[in-house]
C-alpha cells in the first residue's frame, strides 16, 4: 500500500474510534514519506484521542519542522500542552495557530478560539490559586507571630511577678490577652475582606472578545447578535472576509452597531474591579 492508502485506512481507523489501528497505519505512512506533516498530525490527533500528551506533542514538533505554517500541528501542541498544565507553552501554540488561521483563511470555526481561552482561563485559575495558597501561609505566619509575641510577652511578665502586686500582675495578663485577641480578630478581618474579593476575581467569557479573548473596549454587535471589540471584527472584515467569524453570515463594516449597553457592563466592572489590568 501507497503512503497514501495508508492515510485513508487510517482516517477510516479514526472514524470508527479505533485509534491504536489508525496510529498504525499514520506510521507505517510515515515509514514510506516522511515528508509529509499530515502523516504526523493525524498521528498527533490519535494520541491526544488516547491521552498520551507527549507522544502527541512529539509528533506535532516533528510536522512543525517540516512546515511552521501547519495550522493543525500548532493546535494540536497547545492542546497537549494545554492538557500538561503548560500553560504559557500551550497559549502560545494556540495563539500562532489562530493568527495563522486568520492569515492564510482557513475556517476552523470556533474551535481554536475555544481552546485558546480555555487555556488562559486555566491559565489565570492556577496563578489565583498559588496566590490564594500565598496569602493563606502569609495569614497563618502573623497569626503564630501574633501569638509568639503574646507568649513572650506572658514569659517577661512572669520574671517580674514578685516586684508587683497579684492584681497589677492579673490585670496586666488580662491587658496581654486583650491587645492578643484585638490583633488577631483586625489580622482575621483584614484577610477575610482579601477572600471576599478573591471571589470576584474572574472576567465573565462574555465581557470578552470573541477575536482576541481580552475584556472589550469598544463592543460593537453584528446582525447575528454576536458582540465583538470593534478593533478586531474590523480587522478580520478587512484581512479574512466580510462574513461573521462565528456564524459565517455575510457582514460589511457599516452592519457593525455600537453595543452601549455592553459597554455600560464592561466599564461598571472594571471600577469595580481593578485587579483586571493583571488579567
Amino acid at each position: 500500500m501507497s503512503a497514501a492508502d495508508l492515510k485513508e485506512q487510517g482516517n477510516r481507523f479514526f472514524g470508527a474510534h479505533k485509534y491504536e489501528e489508525a496510529i498504525g497505519c499514520y506510521s507505517k505512512a510515515i515509514l514510506k514519506n516522511s515528508s509529509d506533516g499530515k502523516f504526523f498530525t493525524n498521528r498527533s490527533l490519535c494520541k491526544l484521542k488516547l491521552r498520551r500528551f507527549d507522544a502527541a506533542a512529539e509528533d506535532c514538533r516533528l510536522a512543525l519542522e517540516l512546515d511552521q505554517n501547519n495550522v493543525k500541528a500548532h493546535c494540536f501542541l497547545g492542546h497537549a500542552l494545554l492538557e500538561q498544565e503548560l500553560y504559557d507553552e500551550s497559549i502560545a501554540s494556540l495563539s500562532k495557530a489562530h493568527d495563522l488561521a486568520k492569515e492564510l483563511k482557513l475556517n476552523y470555526g470556533d474551535d481554536i478560539a475555544c481552546t485558546l481561552r480555555s487555556a488562559k482561563k486555566k491559565r489565570w485559575s492556577a496563578m489565583e490559586e498559588k496566590r490564594i495558597q500565598q496569602e493563606i501561609l502569609l495569614q497563618s505566619f502573623l497569626n503564630r507571630l501574633v501569638l509568639d509575641d503574646k507568649e513572650r510577652q506572658m514569659a517577661e511578665l512572669k520574671i517580674d511577678d514578685e516586684k508587683d502586686t497579684k492584681e497589677e500582675s492579673e490585670d496586666q495578663k488580662q491587658q496581654i490577652e486583650t491587645d492578643y485577641d484585638k490583633h488577631i480578630k483586625e489580622l482575621n478581618e483584614l484577610f477575610a475582606a482579601v477572600d471576599e474579593r478573591r471571589k470576584t476575581r474572574e472576567v465573565p467569557d462574555y465581557l470578552c472578545g470573541k477575536i482576541s479573548f481580552e475584556i472589550m473596549k469598544d463592543p460593537v454587535i453584528t446582525p447575528s447578535g454576536i458582540t465583538y471589540d470593534k478593533k478586531d471584527i474590523e480587522e478580520h472584515l478587512q484581512r479574512v472576509g466580510h462574513f461573521d467569524p462565528v456564524t459565517r453570515i455575510k457582514l460589511t463594516q457599516d452592519q457593525l452597531i455600537p453595543n452601549l449597553a455592553m459597554k455600560e457592563v464592561i466599564a461598571t466592572f472594571l471600577d469595580e474591579n481593578e485587579w483586571v489590568e493583571e488579567y
